[in-house]
């Protein structure tokens, strides 16, 4: 970037807003600050301006006269590129945040140890910003959706963010040109967790749906070689494969592939000239039809028929791990349940957080027992649905529970999660997961990762020491359905499948809207080859009691 009294400007502001965030002082953060806007507001040009001359310059001074030459000789500041150097890029991006100054910017970073913006966003949607001093609701709900404009604008999406869309777009096409073979394809068709780009493959002339979508003031931005590419809605590339009715299977079939399975496809088989469904593909090729979200590995050329069928939603007969307004859900336990109850659940296991969860109203052994209590009352008035009792109990640092064994036996089930102190070296990360899924006590081992799709890679772990864990301690693996978690990742459900390991798609619900996430846990878990009797939380009301029943006793 050229170096103007604006960059120059923009370089002591950017200084102002870092030392306030990293809490210096106060006098020389203000004298930045001021500078920033005495500097903005000056019409000669600084780079002009012989040097000893600057400071001078009413507004400007010794001390910023010499930061504002060193810019103009090098480029930079050196004091505002050390301060970079020792804050997270995702603090940083905060700034870009409208309603995010410096001081709650500080407390994000510091009191909840938050670090991007996707972590602020999904801190947002479990209420936990309610609980620190200058972010009442208001504030959370405009930083909420400030949060989700951002993030629309940056080219990577979650499946759960385009989902809508997509499925709008692709009514629409069917209902416009109802005479042409017209299909979703892509990262889209094979349910990956991040889309860049939805894609279709259809038999619409490239130049009439270039007309049609024109229409719909979406701008091309690529026509050539059988590709149409517009600037859609939401802030979303769009790709069309406008191709012959003859060849729209074949296309289809390639365009619903990884690049490995369909390499390995071309080996083995011989193409099939204009095949008039995907079906009749894997027909001529002599094995069973597999579905477009199992296309990525190759090794399932040889393993399809083990496969189906596949779980689905509807296999889905109890929510696992929800939280309540006794810690940091948004619902009453009577709402949730009655919520479960209109949806079809035969069951609610209630997991609010735990004691060291300050962070998110962590139930103490006192409000245990309330909880408790008020569980048995709302059972007798909503049999035969069942609410279990439950707790995400937070892993410690030395990998221990944060209740005692005594009160840890009060529960129907216990999950064990991660949620603080994330960053760890895989080893440290390991030793605390393996001394709590070793607990006797841990039924449910939770969010394995931590990570955050888009947001947060998660902390190191070793996949199959993980897995092996939990075969040998019967604990079950979550697969937490929000669609920024979806973790465990599905590349891994195939070797806890080998391992005799249970996995439980549970939604992690804060609010009853929530439960809506299992179909996104089921699209991952379908990824990973898992069938409904290998699922947790497919398990009826009386296998779930059974279950629960085969917990540690004393």
């Amino acid at each position: 970037m050229a170096v103007d009294n604006a960059y120059i400007a923009e370089s002591f502001s950017l200084l102002a807003k870092l030392m306030d965030i990293h809490g210096e002082n106060s006098f020389k953060t203000k004298s930045y600050a001021v500078a920033a806007f005495n500097i903005d507001k000056l019409t000669e040009d600084l780079t002009l301006v012989p040097h000893e001359k600057i400071i001078s310059i009413k507004g400007i001074g010794s001390s910023i006269g010499k930061q504002i030459v060193e810019i103009v000789e090098t480029g930079g500041l050196g004091q505002l590129r050390e301060i970079i150097q020792k804050t997270p890029p995702g603090v940083i991006e905060m700034l870009k945040i409208k309603g995010l100054g410096p001081k709650k910017i500080s407390t994000v970073w510091k009191e909840m140890e938050i670090e991007s913006i996707g972590e602020l966003m999904y801190a947002c949607n479990e209420n936990r910003l309610l609980l620190y001093k200058g972010f009442g609701e208001k504030t959370q709900n405009n930083i909420r959706d400030t949060i989700s404009f951002y993030l629309k604008n940056q080219g990577s999406f979650l499946f759960a963010e385009v989902e809508g869309y997509v499925h709008l777009v692709n009514k629409n096409l069917r209902e416009s040109f109802p005479q042409h073979l017209i299909a979703i394809t892509g990262l889209f068709r094979r349910q990956l967790e991040i889309v860049d780009q939805p894609e279709w493959v259809c038999s619409i002339p490239q130049a009439d749906l270039s007309s049609y979508l024109s229409t719909l003031e979406l701008s091309v931005t690529q026509s050539a070689n059988e590709i149409l590419t517009v600037s859609g809605g939401e802030h979303i590339s769009l790709k069309f494969h406008c191709v012959p009715s003859e060849t729209f299977y074949s296309r289809l079939f390639e365009t619903s592939a990884s690049e490995a399975f369909l390499d390995a496809w071309k080996k083995r088989f011989p193409q099939v000239a204009n095949p008039t469904s995907e079906e009749s593909i894997f027909h001529e090729a002599g094995i069973s039809f597999i579905p477009s979200a199992l296309r990525e590995d190759p090794s399932i050329l040889d393993k399809s028929l083990n496969l189906l069928p596949l779980i689905q939603t509807s296999d889905i007969k109890g929510i696992i791990h929800s939280h309540s307004n006794w810690s940091d859900g948004s619902q009453t336990i009577e709402q949730m349940a009655k919520a479960c109850i209109e949806q079809g659940f035969e069951y609610l296991v209630i997991s609010d957080h735990s004691k060291s969860a300050f962070y998110a109203n962590g139930l103490s052994e006192e409000r245990l027992r309330e909880q408790h209590h008020y569980i048995d009352e709302l059972n007798l008035q909503f049999a035969p649905f069942h609410i279990f009792k439950s707790i995400e109990s937070d892993i410690l640092n030395d990998g221990n529970l944060d209740y005692s064994d005594q009160i840890l036996k009060t529960f129907d089930l216990v999950i064990a999660s991660v949620h603080s102190n994330l960053k760890m070296t895989e080893e440290k990360a390991m030793n605390r997961l393996l001394r709590a899924i070793e607990n006797p006590h841990t039924r449910i081992l939770g969010h394995p990762t931590g990570r955050l799709l888009l947001s947060r890679p998660g902390y190191p772990v070793d996949h199959q020491r993980l897995i092996e864990a939990c075969a040998e301690h019967k604990v079950v693996i979550e697969l937490n359905a929000h669609p920024r978690r979806l973790d465990l990742e599905w590349r891994w459900i195939d070797y806890a499948l080998q391992k005799n390991v249970l996995i439980s798609i549970d939604p992690d619900a804060h609010s009853v809207t929530g439960y809506h996430d299992i179909h996104y846990g089921v699209l991952a878990a379908q990824k990973g080859g898992l069938r409904a009797e290998q699922n947790l939380s497919s398990f009826s009301l009386e296998q779930m009691k059974k279950f629960v029943a085969k917990k540690v006793d004393g």
